[in-house]
């Protein structure tokens, strides 16, 4: 297992003071006055996707696919439902982007560099996984449609993992697969060298449609890591005990570029305080148990839900009687096969909902959990919250985690931090 980890400056932050020479304690505000990184942490803010474009029906599909999940045959026809109507009213009206439907899901991604001299590629960062793989100059021409791809001969820190290979399978039977290099890997000034690069040689026909992403950054923990004989270590595992605390904190935003920051916890960008829950990071996911929920101005209910904390998928997955309790609120809500998921009225006033975390409750605004119309002329919208039942797994993607300011702690303790902050869009 690659044990080599350095974290070294970007270039352009070398004029940057040495200050003090004990590293600040976690909860202080790390970014200097000029807004620079300074050594031992990092942050870095997400860059749009410019063609993106909500479809709900895809949305869950994807989640299927990734958790390894059979796909039912009533999301397939859904998700071939909704292209078609974005098809029809294409040629109707031209108003629907001319982009593949695939690509909408994902709405920001974050810019790293990988080798030297450094390639710039657009990862998406997912607390879901545990894999950073990449587009590659390995892979089939045809499967190559407009993506940044690595290309380790033009690297000189590149080195073949002899005798390593890497597979993710998902749910649909499709599956990514490649070989290894290690390499220097650059996240907002943070350099882990001899990272393992998981080069793509075939990707699952999901991600070739998918322009703008050209690989992921797999956060969860290693153990979940897919490369054999000998998994490997993730990016934030290999640069852990090198940052001024194990932790990496989330701050996404409503419609808007958010930030990641690795190394320290940022008090500017919360209020109040935050409240910890542990996390069982067996078998490598960030697996926390949330303490209830609330629908509006509902009673809070108190019980217990185990979920994921996934970075890496859109909507909040919930258990049944849950989704039913908060989608019996809203006037004309179905769960609607034709759309793969619960549906509403777009004129219908919807609830806010609330989750805990301990004693401490995080409301998720209305705007956020209505994704829009299904379709471009549609008067149906579709929602953020969405049944787990088929999944096998709650979890809390990025409606939840947009709602709030959240700490993944990677101690000897595991646990996931979640504070207030002051919400955009509403």
């Amino acid at each position: 297992m690659v044990v080599i980890n350095s974290i070294i400056l970007a270039l352009g932050l070398a004029t940057v003071g040495l200050g003090s020479a004990l590293p600040p304690k976690i909860g202080t505000t790390v970014i200097d006055e000029r807004g620079t990184n300074v050594k031992g942490r990092a942050s870095l803010n997400q860059v749009a996707n410019p063609h993106y474009r909500f479809n709900g029906a895809l949305s869950v599909y994807k989640t299927y696919l990734k958790y390894g999940v059979p796909v039912p045959n009533h999301l397939l026809k859904a998700v071939d439902n909704v292209k078609k109507l974005h098809e029809l009213e294409r040629r109707a009206t031209g108003s629907a982007p001319a982009v593949p439907i695939d690509e909408y899901d994902v709405a920001y991604v974050t810019p790293v560099t990988i080798g030297t001299p450094p390639q710039t590629l657009n990862l998406d960062f997912d607390t879901g996984s545990s894999d950073l793989w990449v587009f590659s100059s390995h892979m089939p021409i045809t499967q190559i449609r407009g993506q940044e791809i690595y290309s380790p001969n033009k690297s000189s820190t590149s080195k073949l993992l002899s005798g390593h290979s890497w597979s993710i399978t998902y749910g649909d039977g499709s599956a990514s697969r490649g070989n290894v290099y290690t390499d220097n890997f650059t996240v907002g000034g943070l350099t882990a060298r001899d990272q393992a690069v998981e080069c793509a040689q075939q990707v699952s026909t999901s991600f070739t449609r998918e322009t703008a992403i050209d690989g992921l950054v797999g956060l969860g923990f290693s153990e979940l890591n897919t490369v054999s004989p000998r998994a490997q270590k993730t990016f934030f595992d290999n640069i852990r005990g090198d940052l001024d605390a194990p932790v990496f904190t989330s701050d996404l935003k409503f419609k808007a570029t958010g930030t990641y920051d690795f190394g320290y916890i940022d008090k500017a960008k919360y209020t109040g305080s935050i409240t910890y829950s542990a996390v069982n990071p067996n078998p490598g996911y960030w697996t926390w148990t949330s303490t209830g929920y609330a629908v509006g101005s509902g009673e809070f209910v108190s019980t217990s839900i185990t979920n994921i904390a996934d970075t890496g998928t859109t909507l909040l997955y919930l258990p049944t009687a849950i989704v039913t309790a908060y989608y019996r609120q809203i006037p004309g809500a179905t769960n609607n096969r034709n759309y793969g998921g619960y549906t509403f009225p777009c004129s219908a006033t919807i609830p806010s909902f609330t989750f805990g975390v301990g004693s401490t409750r995080f409301t998720i605004p209305p705007a956020y959990i209505n994704y829009g119309k299904v379709s471009e002329t549609s008067t149906t919208c579709f929602g953020g919250i969405q049944s787990s039942s088929g999944i096998g797994i709650n979890i809390f993607g990025d409606v939840a985690l947009k709602a709030a300011f959240v700490v993944f702690d990677g101690g000897d303790s595991p646990r996931i931090g979640w504070a207030n902050k002051k919400l955009n869009g509403v």
